[in-house]
């Protein structure tokens, strides 16, 4: 098997047999012929069920995440609201104390709906996940590093914990894409990815992933709700994901080392009382990340001294890092990310989500210092 930075250098990259082109080819085609008594000669019936672009997406990023199967949806909480969603009814979930806002609602406001519980545990206390298992507990929902506060869960020991409470454990890994981190290796059933984010990498384009370790139950459960739903995603759309999945390795190495040099001075500031990233040796799971990851990314957040107005008035003098929501593009970004959760927010008040990009590293760093300055 070929190095993961050559499976996505080459992403798409088999010559087309019709033309010979190395670029992936686009099919936008909703239908497709079939026979009079509806075999599929072809291999495609409707744009909704399958089709070739999508079909070639899947193929990469299974190969990526070393899955047996991956499906494609048209954003990340598609992708998510999926795998809950094929759960069997009655199922208890346990999700992380720091999972991504939007899971979390989903879990106060939809789980009844769904027939669904859920316990919401620190996953970085061990000991707390398996006391909070449950008989009928089938899904362990853990987000490392996480969203916003970068906690990093320890995959190996939660898919241990899991599997002996006859549980599964899915990753949402959106923060560390297939290049910094396999959690399927690690002994997780499912990783979820945000394709809108690292995969895609250009800030143009929205997309989920689900990627199986086994093409089993589950799988064939979301698999059936993608297409009676209609959580499909475009042709375009997967093709752009292929498109962005071909400079992931070079840009991933990027964004970290850029990342490492914001947090080291964010760490040294005198107005900044904490800095939440793992490649630092301060971070309370810097070890677990150093053992399970191969860069440690490029997300960070950090905590101005003085609450939420000192926050707001640092991000508000930020010239590089653009204030906006989202993350894994070309371009810095900083969030206050609990005005974006709303009053239920339970992230600090003094709390700048940062998406560091690829701009110059020391460039960042004189953006953040006069911003800090006042």
């Amino acid at each position: 098997m070929p190095h993961i930075h050559t499976l996505a250098a080459r992403a798409g990259s088999t010559p087309d047999p019709a033309t010979g082109a190395l670029a992936p080819p686009l099919q936008l085609a909703t239908t497709f012929e079939h026979t009079a008594d509806v075999q599929l000669p072809h291999g495609f019936l409707y744009q909704r069920y399958g089709n070739p672009t999508q079909q070639e997406t899947e193929r990469v990023l299974a190969a990526l995440d070393g899955a047996a199967r991956a499906l494609l949806y048209p954003t990340g909480m598609a992708a998510g609201a999926t795998a809950l969603q094929a759960l069997p009814a009655g199922s208890h979930v346990l999700l992380c104390d720091d999972s991504y806002f939007s899971f979390r609602v989903i879990a106060r406001d939809w789980f009844p709906r769904w027939g669904l519980e859920c316990t919401i545990v620190d996953f970085t206390d061990l000991d707390a996940v398996r006391a909070a298992l449950r008989p009928d507990t089938r899904l362990l929902w853990a987000e490392t590093p996480s969203n916003p506060l970068l906690k990093v869960s320890d995959i190996a020991a939660l898919a241990d914990i899991a599997h002996a409470g006859g549980a599964r454990l899915l990753v949402d890994g959106t923060f560390a894409p297939p290049t910094l981190q396999q959690p399927l290796a690690l002994g997780a059933d499912v990783v979820m990815h945000s394709a809108t984010k690292y995969l895609g990498g250009h800030g143009d384009v929205m997309g989920g992933v689900l990627s199986f370790a086994e093409d089993g139950e589950h799988a064939a459960a979301c698999q059936g709700l993608r297409v009676l739903g209609g959580a499909t995603a475009s042709p375009f759309a997967a093709w752009m994901i292929l498109r962005g999945v071909r400079s992931l390795p070079a840009r991933m190495d990027w964004h970290c080392r850029n990342a490492g040099q914001v947090a080291q001075f964010l760490q040294a500031h005198a107005r900044v009382d904490k800095v939440h990233y793992p490649g630092l040796a301060s971070h309370p799971q810097h070890a677990v990340a150093a053992r399970q990851m191969s860069g440690f990314g490029g997300m960070l957040s950090f905590e101005v001294a003085g609450g939420r107005e000192a926050a707001l008035a640092v991000a508000a003098r930020l010239r590089l890092f653009t204030n906006a929501t989202s993350l894994g593009s070309t371009e810095s970004l900083v969030e206050h990310r609990a005005s974006i959760e709303g009053p239920l927010s339970t992230t600090p008040q003094g709390l700048l989500r940062l998406s560091v990009g690829l701009e110059y590293g020391d460039d960042l760093v004189a953006d953040l210092e006069q911003a800090l300055a006042g």
